[in-house]
């Protein structure tokens, strides 16, 4: 497959994952794989309680909008003009995460665009969903399926892409480190407030916190804001997603934290479905939003734009509230550049 085919293919992957099933006049071919997509979605929750349908859909509708448009994938491509072609075919290995759902499809899709082969280890945890849209594609264009194999081990690869906790890292970093490879830690986001924040903002900034539970890498999980500031209009902008305590699993870790700082007599504020707790780390607990006090924001703007843990800063003049769970095409995991990686392996 050339370049213009396997963006034709990716523009089509849009269009089915995008599908509800209840367009008019779709064909009973059509349906079939709407419902076999429905499936892959139920399935995938029923394996991971974290992917409710609500955060699968959000996901997925991401992905179309930003990452499977064709003119947005063109204009990326540009970027990138011996893309496809490598003097060389390598064979890439890929390690997906599974932190929350299909969080591994643009190393993917990465690997797919580059004209090496991939093979890729699924989390245990995203496996279906994944799994659905890889052999999607290998059905619809039989050529795709010699570009990616779904393996258990990665052995015999000439580059790697490796996702997972800094645990795991020191691991990768080991059996890698003899081949090119990308490993990527433990990472997280904060935000900058003034206080002179409006309702909107605020509402949007819930969704950079709460979206996917906490569990991605893009989420906030630490606010600093000035001296004296008032959180009763966060606390309030957060109880729109007062229905997550409904969910067994999160419950469970808002009332364990919640144990631990009565327990410790730990001073913190709740709205019931997230505690707020100053801390130093830029990492919190599931359920916990620190926050920190600061007195110089620009000073602080330059300080966490260095530091090495943090993925995204949301704030005014940086990530707009509400877009951190919104990446494009550019913005890549840990500030790696992906597409230069695979197109430098030749």
């Amino acid at each position: 497959m050339n370049i213009a085919q396997k963006v034709a293919a990716l523009v089509r992957l849009g269009k089915y994952l995008g599908a509800n099933g209840e367009e008019s006049g779709e064909s009973k071919a059509d349906a079939w794989e709407l419902n076999a997509w429905q499936a892959a979605k139920r399935k995938a929750y029923n394996i991971n309680g974290w992917f409710t349908e609500e955060f699968i859909d959000l996901s997925v509708n991401n992905i179309c909008r930003y990452f499977l448009q064709e003119e947005a994938l063109q204009t990326w491509l540009l970027m990138y003009p011996q893309l496809g072609s490598p003097a060389v075919q390598q064979t890439v290995g890929i390690v997906a995460a599974g932190n929350i759902p299909l969080v591994g499809f643009h190393d993917w899709m990465c690997g797919f665009l580059s004209g090496h082969k991939v093979r890729i280890k699924l989390s245990s945890k995203d496996e279906t969903l994944m799994r659905h849209i890889i052999e999607k594609i290998a059905e619809w264009y039989p050529e795709a399926a010699e570009l990616t194999s779904i393996e258990e081990i990665l052995k015999g690869c000439d580059a790697y892409i490796a996702t997972g906790s800094n645990n795991s890292a020191r691991y990768f970093e080991y059996y890698f480190s003899k081949y090119p490879h990308i490993i990527r830690r433990n990472r997280t986001s904060a935000a900058i407030l003034t206080g002179e924040e409006t309702e909107e903002e605020l509402n949007f900034l819930a969704d950079d916190i709460m979206i996917y539970f906490g569990l991605g890498c893009r989420n906030v999980t630490k606010v600093f804001v000035p001296q004296g500031y008032n959180f009763e209009p966060l606390l309030k902008a957060l109880g729109k997603y007062s229905y997550l305590a409904d969910h067994h699993k999160y419950k469970n870790n808002y009332d364990y934290h919640l144990a631990l700082f009565l327990l410790n007599h730990d001073y913190y504020m709740s709205n019931s479905n997230i505690l707020l707790h100053e801390h130093e780390s830029l990492f919190s607990p599931l359920s916990v939003l620190n926050y920190a006090f600061y007195e110089d924001a620009a000073a602080l703007t330059v300080e966490l734009q260095q530091h090495p843990d943090l993925q995204c800063l949301v704030a005014r003049n940086v990530t707009p509230f509400g877009h951190a769970q919104q990446p494009s095409l550019t913005d890549y995991a840990d500030g790696v550049d992906t597409m230069h990686f695979l197109q430098a392996l030749s």
